[in-house]
């Protein structure tokens, strides 16, 4: 197999350079023109075809010319309208965003920059390896019509065979150097809920001759709290959170309609899936208790990302093979944030690793989705020597993956589209 360790730090400029590229010049979801005229500009020097999927991404393919498997690596590429600070737990940062209000404050610009650089690796050596590698460069992974759906509906249209998939996520909490591979469970699976309650305005003075939707929300909250409790085994983790309420604007005043959003995440999709259930079913009995009805504008599910074991074997050996026992955070927990790649998962056997970004010594450590996130760079050229490793082991082992079973496409995308209900 290829030195992948140091055909990665041969590349440490490139990672860097194409990293701070994207820092610069983040585009929010459904917005990344310019990102992917980038990504395919990179590609096209490294005599990489490409194809552009409407409202997916770039899907580009590394062909050695020799029969062989294929893998498909994913990274996605969408920001996030958050100001950015200058400077992160400690110090100026190395690179600012040059778009007000807009930061890729998730670590998709390291993702981009890692991906390409896998790539541009791979085309120079085609000679060492078999088979081929689908890299897909997914828009759209943190809001709206998310662009995952629409890259699998090509690769199953356009006939196009993954035997395996990888996928990777900076993290905030783990060392630079460091890579996690769970087993299991690694990201949680979601649900987005947008939901209104019509009901009857009328007076504070009588509020008989109303039908309150505020009345009605108390009720549904409590049933919500109640629900985690009753239905959920203490092992596993159901959380939930309602992001916003609106509702009137006097004191007095009965409003006809309130609106609530929020989230779930669970370590199990049988839970996630019956809590969406409960909610699609009890709330409309609880506003009716109360003469309100209920309307979900949005009703958005995303499995959790759960690792195939055979996989996360083979990472996890061939990290250790290429990179040395360091690099391996036996200890690296499972993360309740949600990611698309679940819905790749889902589809094809393969793993979502952790790559760690966290240094002190540069200030980076802070969460995800805030002002002051960054990144410690160093930590991109061993995601990089990790994925090769992985990519390179699977083309050469071909591995059985008898524990896998392919979930149904069409009804992930229909539970992942905000607009069904």
């Amino acid at each position: 197999m290829l030195a992948v360790k140091e055909l990665a730090l041969q590349e440490k400029e490139t990672i860097i350079a194409l990293r701070r590229h994207f820092h610069e010049y983040p585009e929010l979801s459904q917005q990344e023109f310019a990102t992917m005229d980038y990504i395919e500009e990179q590609l096209h020097a490294w005599n990489i075809p490409t194809v552009r999927v409407p409202k997916g991404g770039v899907v580009a393919t590394v062909d050695s010319g020799k029969p062989g498997w294929t893998v498909l690596v994913r990274a996605d590429i969408d920001a996030l309208a958050i100001d950015e600070k200058e400077t992160n737990l400690t110090t100026k940062k190395v690179v600012l965003s040059k778009a007000k209000g807009v930061m890729h404050a998730c670590g998709h610009d390291g993702h981009m920059a890692m991906a390409l650089t896998e790539a541009k690796i791979l085309a120079a050596r085609k000679n060492a390896w078999d088979g081929k590698v689908i890299f897909i460069f997914e828009e759209a992974e943190e809001f709206g019509e998310r662009g995952v759906s629409p890259l699998l509906q090509y690769l199953h249209d356009e006939k196009i065979h993954i035997d395996m998939c990888y996928g990777t996520h900076v993290m905030w909490r783990l060392p630079a150097g460091k890579v996690g591979i769970v087993y299991g469970t690694a990201m949680a699976g979601a649900f987005f809920f947008n939901v209104t309650i019509h009901g009857c305005g009328g007076h504070g003075s009588r509020p008989d001759m109303a039908s309150s939707p505020i009345e009605a929300f108390v009720s549904i909250a409590n049933e919500v709290r109640a629900f985690r409790m009753r239905a959920v085994a203490p092992e596993e983790s159901l959380t939930y959170s309602f992001g916003s309420v609106n509702a009137g604007s006097k004191p007095n005043i009965i409003p006809s309609e309130l609106s609530f959003s929020g989230t779930m995440r669970c370590t199990r999709n049988e839970d996630g899936l019956a809590f969406r259930t409960f909610m699609k079913t009890t709330l409309p009995r609880i506003a009716e208790e109360y003469g309100c009805t209920v309307e979900f504008t949005e009703d958005q599910y995303m499995p959790a990302a759960v690792n195939t074991k055979e996989c996360v074997d083979l990472a996890r050996r061939a990290v250790v093979t290429a990179l040395g026992k360091d690099a391996l955070d036996e200890d690296c927990p499972m993360w309740m944030a949600s990611e698309t790649f679940a819905l790749i998962e889902s589809t094809y056997p393969g793993v979502l690793v952790f790559t760690g970004i966290q240094d002190e010594h540069v200030g980076s450590g802070a969460p995800h989705h805030t002002p002051e996130f960054d990144l410690a760079e160093d930590g991109l050229v061993s995601g990089v020597g990790t994925a090769l490793a992985y990519i390179l082991t699977v083309l050469e082992e071909k591995p059985a993956t008898p524990s896998f079973k392919a979930a149904d496409l069409k009804t992930m995308i229909d539970m992942l589209d905000p607009t069904k209900s």
